[in-house]
Formats: structure tokens, C-alpha cells, sequence
């Protein structure tokens, strides 16, 4: 991190002293430690996903749920063997996993952090949830330390990544990454109705951004066919600063919505997790709240 090139932006900061584009410093920040049950069924197991939210980001997406941490930086800050013990609380919690939930800016710690934690018995298997705004090499760091990839592939167009989230090129930049993801942990497996190993990939389908949806899916199923999971989300709330932004300034239709995971049947696809019911509702969004930091 001195200077810092962990991520597409490459702000080439010392962290020690100074913040670049994310915001972070050389500490670990996290904000809320948690059993998750509103993860896809596969990753959540009798008592659900074991959650790390990490502090700041590296995009600056203007619909973001979790802002109070993503964009204000809210958290408290640990240290590496701090984060490998509460990797074992988790374990000992009965998490089917641990949840690493915007990681990529602190991945040399997290590392670190893994490494204590396989020494003193940590057997869950890692996820790391993010972005997929990220680099292969900095990816190229997790290989037999991270089990299970959740990116989330934001958007096809560009113009939209940039106005939306200040991602320029995010489209050639997450792709790049997602299959630098899968390089590293193949195809997926699932034992008792449990990941322990693979790739999920997500995608939030957005007002007025169907098409655009259905070209992400093409991507996917193109490239991967069923050796990955998709999982096509209709839980878009227009929060903080959407309604800045017509163009997603309103909830996703029934029809938006529809006519994506309707595509993706057309194609095929199968490995496919789709939501049902109300989720664009606040009271998903978690509370954070410091508890098991």
C-alpha cells in the first residue's frame, strides 16, 4: 500500500499518510459482524452466512444502501490478529462461511488475517463479496486463501458505471476480474446443499437497464455456461443520492424485472438465483451497528 495499486484506480498513495480514491488508510475499518440469513440459500446453511463488513470502497455508487459505510467510512478500526479472531468467532457462531462483504482495499491484511486463522484451525470456507471493480493481480493474491467469489457485476454500459458509480471502464475491467476469479477457484461445488467452493455471480437489475442486464447475462452464460451460479437480484431501492439521477430515481418494475430472469431461462441457464416477493424495502438493509467488532 505504499504506494497503493490494489484496485483499477492504481491512486498510487502511501495509505500511511494519506487517502486516495476508497478513502481507506493502512487499517483494517469494519462496521458490523453478523450472521446473515439474506444471502443466496446455498451460502447461508442452518444459521447463516458469517458476514465481515469492511469500511469504505473503491466505487462511489450514488444508489448504495450501505453509504453510512461504503462513502462516510463509518467503523471501527482493528487489527490483523483482531481480524483472524473474530474469523474464529464466526466459526465458532456456526456460520456456514466467512463473508468478507467489500473486501478488495484491504486485501493484504485480509491475507495476513487468513493465514492466522488456517493456523489456528479456521476450516469455513472464505467468501469474498465485492465489486468486481478489481484488479487480476491483486486478485492473484487469494489463490488458496479465498474458496468462494460473489462479485457483482454492476453494469454493461460504461456511461452508465461512470455517472452512476465513477467507474470508468467498468465493464472490461470486471469481466477481466471475473474470470481471473474463476481461473482461481474453477467451477462450483456444492456439498449438502452447500457452496464450498465456486463462483456466484450477481447482478442488481436497475430501472430503465433491462437490456442492459440481459447483455450481462449473455456475457456470463457465454463464457461460463453452468459451471458458475447467477444470481439476478430485484431488490433496487432508489436511496441517497438516486434521486439525483432520473434514470433511476424510481423502483424496478415487475416487467424489468421479468423479462431478464425470462432471458436467462431462454437461454438455458439454470444455475440461476432469482428473488421473489417485496426486497426493495429498507428494513433489508443491515444495522451497522459495531456489534462483533
Amino acid at each position: 500500500m505504499e504506494p497503493c495499486e490494489l484496485c483499477p484506480r492504481k491512486c498510487r498513495v502511501d495509505r500511511v499518510n494519506q487517502f486516495g480514491f476508497c478513502k481507506a488508510g493502512e487499517n483494517l475499518r469494519v462496521a458490523l459482524v453478523s450472521l446473515h440469513r439474506w444471502e443466496e440459500p446455498c451460502l447461508v446453511g442452518d444459521r447463516g452466512a458469517g458476514t465481515i463488513f469492511f469500511a469504505h470502497c473503491n466505487l462511489k455508487c450514488v444508489y448504495c444502501q450501505n453509504f453510512a459505510i461504503s462513502h462516510d467510512g463509518y467503523g471501527a478500526d482493528i487489527s490483523v490478529e483482531r481480524l483472524a479472531e473474530i474469523f474464529l468467532e464466526q466459526q465458532r457462531r456456526g456460520a456456514a462461511n466467512v463473508e468478507l462483504v467489500t473486501p478488495t482495499h484491504y486485501t493484504p491484511q485480509i491475507c495476513a488475517a487468513i493465514d492466522i486463522a488456517k493456523n489456528r484451525g479456521l476450516t469455513l470456507p472464505i467468501v469474498w463479496n465485492s465489486n468486481a471493480y478489481e484488479n487480476p493481480s491483486t486478485l492473484e493474491l487469494l489463490r488458496g486463501r479465498v474458496d468462494i467469489f460473489l462479485p457483482d457485476v454492476k453494469y454493461f454500459s460504461d456511461e452508465a458505471a461512470r455517472n452512476f458509480s465513477a467507474a470508468p471502464n467498468y465493464f472490461a475491467t470486471a469481466t477481466a476480474a471475473v474470470e481471473k476469479m474463476f481461473e482461481l477457484v474453477g467451477a462450483a461445488q456444492i456439498v449438502n446443499g452447500q457452496m464450498i467452493r465456486g463462483m456466484i455471480v450477481r447482478h442488481l437489475v436497475l430501472p430503465n437497464f433491462r437490456r442492459d442486464a440481459m447483455k450481462i447475462v449473455d456475457w456470463l452464460w457465454s463464457t461460463f455456461g453452468d459451471e458458475i451460479f447467477i444470481s439476478l437480484m430485484n431488490q433496487y431501492t432508489p436511496i441517497y443520492r438516486a434521486f439525483g439521477h432520473k434514470k433511476i430515481s424510481r423502483r424496478l418494475t415487475t416487467f424489468e424485472y421479468q423479462s431478464v430472469v425470462d432471458h436467462a431461462a431462454e437461454l438455458g441457464i439454470t444455475n440461476c438465483f432469482v428473488q421473489v416477493g417485496k426486497t426493495a424495502e429498507e428494513k433489508f438493509i443491515p444495522n451497522f451497528n459495531l456489534d462483533g467488532v
